[in-house]
């Protein structure tokens, strides 16, 4: 058993792969619960989306991916603004159809003869093949992260649980917004290389929607959502290493598996509650027709 756990822990490749995946799994602990407070987890799968048109031109052109990544989002959200300018339109409805049809257009240009061989690396991430400069970019950023929640913990804390009142107190949810949106932006372009352009979104919000299940509380939640997100990489990472599956894929399996077992606790919890309250109530009543009769 202990070699069973040791083996792949020697082979570097499989230790790059967990040390990125933990900088991951720090970004999204942290800031994919205030995404899923401020109900932006859409948000979220469309930026990685939108970006496909780029990875797949930087490939063609043999540029960076981050490059490419940050044009295909700079793209995505001017068109996203354009059409959202359509009144007749709706926000939701002008996202869907500008974030569909940059996916189709990736998907054509993936698929094009000049395009070199790799597209699934593109979709799914080469976990694998992450370098120590990957590394060090997501570090960099996680820090950029810590730095800015700390600094704004205060109101995103209002704005993140009641955005209504948020308005009525002097706290304007928009700026926020726009901060998370840039830092989930940056964190998409970050984790793209990893895990892929279909998979990001999971590592990202997955974590973050299965603590918010388990606690309402948002220190509770965010460490939570990073024991829940390094938890996956681990046994991810280990069914990839000695079931020979695909390690992104495997780690995304994980984290399904993490929040249905968060959505299990919570209903058993939710039904212990609920016939504690049955049987209290139920007791109150005894109580008073005991004391109605001795009346």
């Amino acid at each position: 058993m202990i070699e069973w756990l040791l083996e792949p822990l020697r082979e570097p490749v499989v230790l790059r792969s967990l040390l990125e995946l933990a900088l991951l799994g720090l970004i999204a602990g942290t800031l994919g619960c205030w995404i899923v407070l401020a109900g932006r987890a859409y948000s979220a799968e469309s930026l990685a989306h939108s970006m496909l048109p780029g990875l797949v031109g930087a490939a063609l052109l043999g540029l960076p991916l981050v490059l490419g990544g940050a044009i295909g989002l700079a793209v995505g959200a001017s068109l996203i603004a354009l059409v959202s300018r359509i009144k007749v339109l709706g926000s939701e409805v002008a996202v869907s159809v500008v974030i569909t049809s940059l996916f189709g257009a990736g998907v054509l240009l993936g698929l094009a003869p000049a395009t070199p061989a790799g597209l699934n690396g593109l979709l799914f991430g080469d976990l694998l093949a992450v370098g120590f400069g990957d590394i060090a970019l997501a570090a960099a950023y996680a820090g950029i992260v810590l730095t800015v929640l700390f600094v704004l913990h205060e109101g995103l804390l209002v704005t993140g649980f009641d955005r209504i009142n948020a308005r009525a107190i002097g706290r304007s949810p928009a700026p926020l917004d726009l901060v998370l949106a840039l830092l989930l932006a940056g964190a998409t372009l970050v984790a793209v290389q990893a895990l892929g352009n279909l998979l990001v979104v999971a590592m990202l919000i997955g974590p973050a929607a299965s603590a918010r299940l388990l606690t309402e509380r948002i220190g509770p939640m965010m460490l939570a959502a990073v024991a829940i997100a390094w938890a996956a990489a681990l046994a991810g990472l280990y069914a990839s290493y000695h079931a020979d599956l695909a390690a992104g894929a495997a780690v995304t399996c994980a984290l399904v598996v993490a929040f249905a077992a968060a959505l299990l606790i919570r209903s058993l919890r939710e039904l212990v509650t609920s016939g504690s309250r049955r049987r209290g109530r139920g007791a109150q009543s005894r109580g008073l027709r005991l004391r109605s009769r001795r009346a």
